[in-house]
Parts: C-alpha cells; structure tokens; sequence
C-alpha cells in the first residue's frame, strides 16, 4: 500500500461513512412519520421507542442499503477526484488503471467482509428486535391469528394436515395423519380438534378415529382424547413472515434442512434468503467496481452525470434481484439461481465496463 492508495482508501472509506449516516437518518425520519400515529396509539415515549425498535430498526435499513450505500460513495468520489483532474494525473505519472483499481478492490472486499458478518448475526438479532415491536404495536391485531390448509410431511412416509388452526389459542380443526408404504396408505388417524397442551408438551387430539389398513382387512378404533408426541410444535404452525430475517445464518439454515423433510410450501422464500446472505456481500464489490470504472472518467456535466448514471445501474440491479426472486418464490428458477443471478449479469457488464474504459 503506498501513499496514493491510502488516499483513495481513506476517502472511500470516509464517504461511505457520511452515505450511512445521511441515508440512515433520511430512513429514520422517514420512517417516524410513517408510524408517529401508531406511537401516539400506543401512548410509547419517544425513549421506549429508540430502545425497543430503532435500535433494531437502523442495523436493518443499513444492512438492506448497504450495497446502495458503497455504489452511491465509490460515484461520489471517484467523480470528485476525475472533475478535478486528480485521475489524469495520476494516469500520466506511470500509474497503470489495473493499479489505480487496487484500493477499491481492497475497500470493496472490506465493506463486503463486514456485511457478511453482520447479515450472519448481528442484523437477525436486529430484526428480531425491530419485528418483535411491530407485530406488538404497529400491525394489525389479528392479522397472523389464523392459518388455514397447513399440510407437511412428519418423516419419510409419514404425512400430516389441518384444516385450520389458530396461532393465538394454539388449536386447531381438522386434523389427519396419513403413513404410506409404498404408494398405499396402510395408516390414517383423524381427529375433530387439536391443541398443544403445554404442561405435557404434547399435542391433545379429541374425537379420534384410527385406522389401520392391511389390504383388504381395516381395523377402526375410537377415542375420545388422545395425547401425542409430534415433531412439531405451535411455533412451526405459524405463518411468520419475519422468521427468515429473525435467523442466524446457522439456525435459518438448519430451519431450511427441516422444512425440506417436512416438504413445507414456501421452502424457497427461505433458501433464497440464505444464499442471498452470501451473494449480496459480492454485490459490494461488483458495484464498487462498476462506480470506480464509470466515474474515473472525467466528463461534461461532472459529478451529477456520474450520480444520475449510477442510481440508473443500481435500479436495474434492484429490478433483476426482484425479479429473480419472485420468480423463485412464485415459480420454479433454483433459488441458488435467483440469489446469485444478478451478480452473474452485472459481473458480466463490469467486465465489459472495464475493457471499454479509458485506460
């Protein structure tokens, strides 16, 4: 590292600096006008609120900005450094353009180590704090209360559904349990209701009926209550859609190996999500790249070209990663496809950026 890659560092580093702080406080305000209703509702002081929400709220806006943040930093001064001909200068001093880059990649492979990190701990453990004070203060009472049409897979043969079940009480109608050898069910037991009994720790089944089929012959029984032990519990029946954002990278990826055994609907919102984690720190570093290359050129119309050029590159970058996933979630591109595909395309265009930039 020489001195001229620790000036380019530095000025990366401390711009990327003032991006979090603007745009992060921009969010905040943003955000408290959204919700002050909601607030004077509840009758939550302004300190309660910081403790309790924006605490995990402001780890969660710069997690989710923070590839935006590098891209917006990386156009800003490196557009600063071209309109005052500190670019030309350095080019025409012997320094090569593959060397001029060596500081972004650096700054680039740091911002994405430290994202890294945090989306594998830190910013769950955020999210779980800002999602536990929404679903308490902010959304609609009741709006999770209810699940209807839950099927899943106990074991390898072994199959389970309920026709609706209430998150709130814990229980549920309609209950049936199937087990198939080969493709036959030689296995199926009913019941009217299902609750968790808590001080058991079991699943309480009432108006059982129990089938046991052996080709032709059946053998019925009949109960009236019915406590077993299943390997699942209330917090698995709900339909959370914070789960994936409240979990560690090692507990989201143990949730997903068990949920695939269970054959759960909605797998591949959780998988994306868990490639993602690794595949947006290398979108850091791509778009480090991409504002590095397009604003060392110095042009007519300055600073405000280059920005203007770069939040462009940035909404295409959003409109493809929205697109991958909810071709994902809704249909049936790969997740590791959906996750990774945007950094595929814009990998691609980086290069070509590269061979076409002035050198």
């Amino acid at each position: 590292m020489k001195k001229l890659d620790w000036y380019i560092l530095k000025s990366f580093i401390f711009t990327f600096l003032y991006c979090i702080l603007l745009f992060t406080a921009i969010s905040v305000v943003v955000d408290i006008s959204e919700k002050t209703d909601d607030f004077a509702k509840a009758n939550l002081s302004a300190g309660f609120v910081m403790r309790n929400y924006y605490v995990g709220f402001v780890p969660f806006i710069v997690s989710f900005l923070f590839p935006l943040f590098t891209f917006i930093a990386v156009i800003f001064f490196t557009s600063r450094l071209a309109n005052r001909s500190e670019i030309i200068a350095m080019l025409a001093g012997g320094t090569s353009f593959n060397r001029l880059l060596k500081p972004y990649i650096i700054g680039g492979i740091l911002l994405a180590a430290l994202l890294w990190l945090g989306n594998r701990s830190l910013v769950p453990k955020a999210n779980e704090i800002r999602t536990a004070f929404e679903l308490k203060y902010v959304k609609t009472v009741g709006s999770y209360s209810g699940n209807t049409g839950i099927y899943m897979r106990i074991d390898s043969v072994t199959y389970c559904g309920i026709r609706y079940y209430d998150t709130a009480g814990k229980n549920g109608s309609g209950f049936f349990m199937d087990k198939l050898r080969g493709n036959k069910v030689v296995y199926n037991l009913r019941s009217d209701n299902i609750s968790w009994d808590a001080s058991a720790k079991k699943w309480r089944l009432s108006g059982v009926i129990e089938r046991k089929i052996n080709g032709l012959e059946e053998e019925v029984k009949q109960d009236t209550v019915r406590r077993l032990n299943f390997n699942f519990t209330p917090e698995d029946l709900k339909k959370d859609e914070y789960v994936k954002s409240r979990l560690t990278t090692p507990e989201l990826r143990r949730m997903v190996a068990v949920e695939k055994i269970r054959g759960s609907e909605g797998i591949n919102d959780l998988e994306v999500e868990l490639y993602r984690r690794d595949a947006t720190p290398v979108t850091v570093l791509i778009l480090t790249l991409i504002g590095a290359i397009l604003a060392s050129r110095k042009i007519r119309g300055g600073s405000g070209v280059h920005i203007a050029a770069g939040f462009a590159i940035a909404a295409l970058f959003i409109l493809f990663d929205r697109f991958s996933t909810i071709f994902s979630v809704k249909g049936n591109l790969p997740p590791v496809i959906a996750a990774w595909l945007p950094n595929a395309i814009f990998g691609v265009l980086t290069y070509y950026l590269y061979r076409k930039a002035p050198k």
